[in-house]
């Protein structure tokens, strides 16, 4: 497990981790907070917005997300990698081609109707697509593909089960693909890359050995894994950072108004520095509340204060400092 507050005595291997924002709304604190720990963690960030979906990836979000990161202290030391770019399209078609040559690669024609319809079960939150495709004759896919639209999926039939892996704050976890998941789309219907695929191509083109993120998204990364190891591209260190939740234990959603940056910045006027410094109280890796600047969290914070934790309660500041 990784404990922040680095003595002389310690050495560990230089790390790449990456900022990687949806531009579909405003930054919420628990963005803020992932990558507070992210860049605690790393020693270089890389900027990514992953604005694969045109629908929901906005200008106006993109400018908001880049001008809250500045006003947090956030740096990154490269230019900022777009999804949308020419050369990333490039390279997650090169990955499907590859994906495809080893047989690993089918066409999905269910509408989100057929998947409701079908009534699959799920596991916690996950959706598990039952095959419905996977065993039509090539005769009649072939067909249906000259006439209908349809996604790409990746049959993990042949998944290591279970596929383990140490998370830095989550510790040993271990996941049947098959089981818990079942074949996950690459490719979608509209033509779109799917995230799994992309954030893999992604990371390894940016040389990311660092990846932090919310402990919601635990259940993508054994995708992840097997799509590198498919791939012969290199896993990162994965560290899964507790999520804040209301008092009912649900996710932090637009609704909770006092979570949101405008309430904490514009109405309690708290500086970026008194926001990071309430952020790692709630979370445990300071013993109290004061205003602290990335820099100064990196050498005071304590990480190992998340190892097991999955959510925080979120209780909004009730005074300035």
């Amino acid at each position: 497990m990784l404990p922040i507050a680095e003595t002389n005595e310690m050495k560990r291997p230089h790390l790449r981790g990456r900022f990687a924002p949806s531009p579909s709304g405003r930054f919420h604190i628990g963005n803020i907070f992932a990558s507070l720990i992210a860049a605690l963690v790393a020693d270089e960030m890389v900027l990514r917005i992953e604005d694969l979906d045109p629908d929901r990836s906005k200008q106006e979000h993109i400018d908001a997300i880049m001008c809250d990161l500045e006003w947090f202290g956030f740096e990154w030391t490269s230019a900022v990698v777009y999804q949308s770019a020419e050369d990333q399209q490039e390279r997650y078609r090169h990955a499907c081609e590859v994906l495809e040559t080893q047989g690993l690669v089918y066409p999905c024609f269910c509408t989100r109707a057929d998947l409701h319809s079908a009534r699959a079960p799920h596991v916690g939150e996950e959706f598990i697509y039952q095959n419905t495709c996977k065993g039509i004759s090539a005769e009649v896919r072939d067909e249906r593909m000259s006439c209908e639209r349809y996604a790409l999926r990746l049959d993990v039939a042949a998944a290591p089960s279970p596929l383990c892996f140490a998370d830095t704050f989550q510790g040993e976890s271990c996941f049947d693909l098959v089981r818990e998941a079942g074949d996950f789309i690459i490719k979608r219907s509209d033509g779109v890359f799917a995230y799994q695929l992309a954030v893999v191509v992604d990371d390894a083109a940016s040389g990311i050995d660092s990846v932090v993120r919310g402990v919601d998204l635990l259940t993508s990364t054994p995708k992840q894994i097997y799509l590198q190891r498919l791939l012969g591209l290199p896993t990162p260190v994965y560290g899964h950072v507790p999520i804040f939740v209301d008092e009912s234990g649900r996710k932090l959603s637009k609704r909770n108004k006092d979570a949101s940056l405008s309430y904490l910045i514009d109405d309690l006027g708290l500086s970026a520095e008194a926001i990071l410094g309430y952020l790692a109280y709630c979370s445990g890796i300071i013993p109290e509340w004061e205003a602290m600047s990335i820099v100064e969290l990196k050498r005071e914070a304590c990480l190992s204060a998340l190892e097991g934790k999955r959510t925080i309660v979120w209780q909004p500041p009730t005074r300035h400092i």
